[in-house]
């Protein structure tokens, strides 16, 4: 194994006093004056004479490294003259610290990563983690080519070697430099998303909405709803990952964020959007079986309770409405034990209309007890009748002095009119409370 160009027996990586706390004060030593001085003795003045023949062709060496990524990055030339400035920049400061580095290779560690400290910030953003890589390689290879030309031949193959394990150095430092941007940039979308997603729940709708969603990569589907469930015992961050990983999968745009102790899921998809159907039966067609599969396909992210479903708006602006509708069905999902997961706010409309939902109320009003009321007066009076009697046929039909067969014939003119279907247990329920909250409104 070779010997690093400064004679020194410890190793690149491996040597404890690179880590020691009395290293770690160093600042960028990127030229011979910065950082403390080498005892003469500790460098053979041939081995000298080598670093000094390094250091005066830093300039020309950066220079060719540019060149050849000129000629072999295809990507390189469109490049703006500023970037391409800064690239050549950094070369020529790593260059320099490669100088450094072979006198005191004990503190390798530091002088590879001052190399990237004289880089603008927004040049990470210009040049990905690939392209920082062939920048590398293509950097070495220049810097090989003119090795026979700067070494004598009993230094040639050690500073070829320490080029290599330099190299490495830099790798390594750029990954670190490239995974803190991410970690910056992963934290702050963390923080947007967050913020986007508690202007929905609010109902802050703001003209700056769109675009804040559109940077974290929000394509604005055609259709939008709200999914409210229980949040896992997890951390928020996991289950905002699994959320993501999860609507990747099936092919969903979706923003999430836990709000006290609730799982908060803005999906966006191909659903339909039209209006939904009165009928309050989970998984009816008003509700859409492609939403419903799209929830199915993020429940194992939600908690263990019950998961809610917000009506369908047309983009993210519209979703504060679907937010409030599911939100207000998850404060009342409780009053129905038996209800299915996941389950539509619509099917809730009752228990929410109990609890107080104006809009819930003013839902069964106009959409349910309207309808009857305009196609004729016999007919709300027969279904008024019919869950006065406990829903019996022979009951209903003696109270009003009809045949049997008569009440079956309103009563499936009523479902018509108003999509609740009076035989059926849950929305004979929702067509009572309905019947009930028009009757007072019309006093």
């Amino acid at each position: 194994m070779t010997r690093p160009l400064s004679g020194v027996d410890a190793g690149v990586t491996s040597n404890p006093a690179a880590d020691s706390p009395a290293e770690r004060h160093l600042g960028p030593a990127t030229s011979p004056a910065v950082g403390p001085a080498v005892s003469p003795a500790a460098v053979d003045p041939a081995t000298e004479e080598a670093i000094r023949r390094i250091e005066r062709s830093s300039g020309m060496l950066a220079s060719r490294a540019v060149t050849r990524m000129h000629d072999v990055l295809p990507w390189f030339a469109p490049m703006s003259a500023r970037h391409r400035a800064d690239i050549q920049l950094v070369v020529q400061a790593g260059i320099s610290s490669f100088v450094e580095w072979c006198r005191r290779p004990q503190h390798a560690r530091e002088l590879s990563g001052d190399v990237f400290r004289v880089a603008p910030r927004d040049l990470v953003r210009a040049v990905t983690f690939r392209r920082l890589v062939e920048l590398v390689r293509v950097a070495v290879e220049a810097i090989e080519a003119e090795v026979p030309a700067l070494a004598g031949p009993d230094h040639e193959q050690r500073l070829l070697a320490d080029v290599l394990r330099y190299s490495r150095d830099i790798a390594f430092a750029g990954a670190v430099v490239y995974a803190r941007a991410a970690e910056e940039r992963g934290a702050w979308d963390a923080r947007l998303e967050a913020l986007v997603v508690d202007h929905v729940v609010r109902g802050e709708v703001e003209r700056a909405l769109p675009s804040r969603a559109a940077a974290l990569g929000w394509r604005n589907p055609p259709a939008v709803a709200v999914i409210v469930g229980d949040t896992p015992d997890h951390s928020p961050e996991v289950v905002v990952d699994q959320v993501h990983r999860l609507g990747r999968g099936a092919g969903l745009e979706v923003l999430t964020g836990v709000h006290h102790e609730r799982l908060v899921v803005i999906v966006g998809g191909d659903f339909a959007t039209e209006p939904a159907p009165r009928s309050t039966r989970p998984g009816a067609a008003g509700s859409g079986r492609a939403l419903l599969d799209a929830v199915e396909a993020l429940l194992p992210a939600c908690g263990p309770g019950p998961v809610v479903i917000g009506p369908v708006a047309s983009d993210l602006a519209a979703a504060a409405a679907s937010a409030h509708a599911a939100l207000a069905a998850a404060d009342v999902v409780a009053a129905w034990p038996t209800a299915p997961r996941p389950v539509t706010a619509q099917a809730l409309l009752p228990e929410r209309a109990l609890a107080g939902d104006i809009g819930a109320r003013r839902a069964l009003i106009e959409d349910v007890y309207t309808p009857l009321r305009e196609v004729g007066t016999p007919l709300l009076a027969t279904v008024g009748a019919y869950l006065d009697f406990g829903a019996s046929l022979e009951a209903t039909a003696r109270a009003l002095y009809l045949h049997p067969n008569t009440v079956r014939y309103r009563l499936r003119k009523a479902a018509d009119a108003c999509g609740l279907d009076p035989t059926d247990h849950r929305e004979r329920f929702t067509l009572h409370v309905a019947l009930i909250l028009g009757r007072l409104a019309t006093v």
